[in-house]
């Protein structure tokens, strides 16, 4: 396995190119050698007429015998004596030969092309004959020498190639390494910063092909800093509200404690109470938040029956006197696709939240929306200012009709578990401005 990227896209660069030189050379030779047979093919035809025209334009008929031609001193590496030439007599008999040319009949058969071996070589023949004057001329040439001719211009490709391959390896690992440059350039970027430089990468002159990597890294640099923005908060947030129910708790404790009159220390016990208990849903609020914040996403979706999972919530939540809860019955065939365990921490927060802003009493009521994928809860409070109802959900936001005991976390966790369950949450006061209403509306299913 190879760790370098830039040695990767070398070896890929560098292969690639190989490859397609090779297929180049051998289409090359392909090509050329069949215009190299072709060419030296017509070669041969044209020697063959030229002989025949010479040789009938003798007067009469051929004689006997022919002068042969003196052969030319060979030498190495040259192509002049490829051609060979017989003339032979209709009868049989060797008339005239050229120089190189075996004494033995190039070929025995009619006119036309052929191929014979003749000394363990491999010759070409075309065969031509004037039966009126009584000869036949033979010329042929070694396939020997067309495969050589063949062989030497490859050779002068390939020479070249290995000569310059160096070099083109050179050229092609610079331009790798100046094409990496902005990697490396994001990557000095990260190695200067410290653990609390969120900023983004700079992409303006990144290229198309690094740009997802720029855009995922900022990416998550946004979700890293609203991360620690919401941790920031949540401790801020902790530290304040906690001090006042732990000052609290030890303000009435000490008049328990100072106090004879035991009407005051049974006032200053139901204070301590009342305090724990805010204490204890704002931490409970706070490590639901911070599980929720933490937690992308959830699988685990199944058949979720909405009226028992209300009922359960709705009993396993103490109330104040004068605080109703129904339930219609129209919820009693809503069955949802989704995350259980996100459901109800939904419409337990809901279903608190609810009753929070009911101190002198008043209704709850669940029932089903205007579509089966929608559940609502209205209950009969003071109802939410318009000018706030944009605001509901962020983290930590109260409002002017604030409960006693709440945190502004209620609707946030049941906004932020919705969501990771496919649903979403709508807010708004009812039509006759006699309460809130918020409704669950189930935006796919799984």
């Amino acid at each position: 396995m190879i760790g370098s990227l830039r040695l990767r896209l070398f070896l890929v660069l560098f292969g690639a190119t190989g490859i397609v030189w090779i297929a180049a050379v051998m289409w090359i030779y392909t090509s050329s050698q069949r215009e190299l047979e072709h060419v030296l093919d017509a070669r041969l035809q044209e020697a063959a007429r030229m002989v025949v025209s010479l040789v009938g334009n003798m007067e009469g008929r051929v004689p006997e015998a022919l002068p042969d031609v003196p052969a030319a001193p060979a030498t190495p590496g040259n192509y002049e004596r490829q051609l060979s030439c017989q003339v032979w007599s209709v009868q049989g008999r060797l008339i005239a030969r050229s120089g190189g040319a075996p004494e033995q009949s190039l070929s025995d058969q009619g006119a036309g092309f052929s191929e014979r071996q003749i000394d363990g070589e491999t010759w070409r023949i075309y065969a031509t004959e004037d039966a009126a004057r009584g000869f036949r001329v033979l010329v042929g040439d070694r396939l020997g020498l067309r495969e050589r001719l063949v062989a030497d211009l490859i050779k002068g490709l390939l020479w070249p190639a290995l000569l310059i391959a160096p070099l083109l390896g050179l050229l092609i690992w610079i331009s790798v390494g100046r094409g990496l440059r902005p990697l490396q350039a994001i990557a000095s970027d990260l190695v200067g910063r410290d653990a609390d430089d969120m900023r983004p990468v700079d992409a303006s002159r990144t290229p198309s092909e690094v740009m997802p990597l720029a855009r995922a890294l900022n990416a998550l640099f946004d979700k890293v800093a609203l991360a620690r923005r919401h941790e920031r908060e949540i401790t801020a947030f902790a530290a304040h509200e906690l001090r006042s129910p732990l000052t609290g708790l030890k303000t009435q404790a000490q008049v328990a404690l100072a106090t004879t009159d035991p009407a005051v220390a049974r006032a200053a016990l139901q204070q301590i109470l009342v305090a724990v208990d805010r204490a204890t849903r704002l931490v409970r609020q706070l490590l639901t938040l911070a599980r929720l914040d933490a937690q992308a996403g959830t699988d685990d979706h199944g058949s979720v029956a909405i009226r028992p999972l209300i009922d359960e919530v709705a009993r396993m939540t103490p109330r104040p006197a004068g605080v109703a809860v129904v339930i219609d019955d129209d919820l009693a065939g809503a069955d949802w696709r989704g995350n259980r365990e996100c459901l109800e921490l939904a419409i337990r927060n809901l279903h608190e939240n609810a009753i929070q802003h009911m101190p002198g009493g008043g209704e709850v009521r669940w029932r089903a929306g205007a579509s089966p994928r929608s559940v609502v809860i209205e209950d009969s409070g003071p109802g939410v200012p318009e000018d706030e109802l944009p605001k509901l959900g962020q983290r930590f936001f109260r409002g002017r009709n604030k409960s006693a005991i709440g945190s502004g976390l209620g609707l946030t966790i049941a906004a932020l578990a919705l969501e990771r369950t496919g649903a979403e949450l709508q807010f708004g006061n009812r039509p006759d401005r006699r309460g809130f209403r918020a409704e669950i509306v189930l935006r796919r299913t799984v």
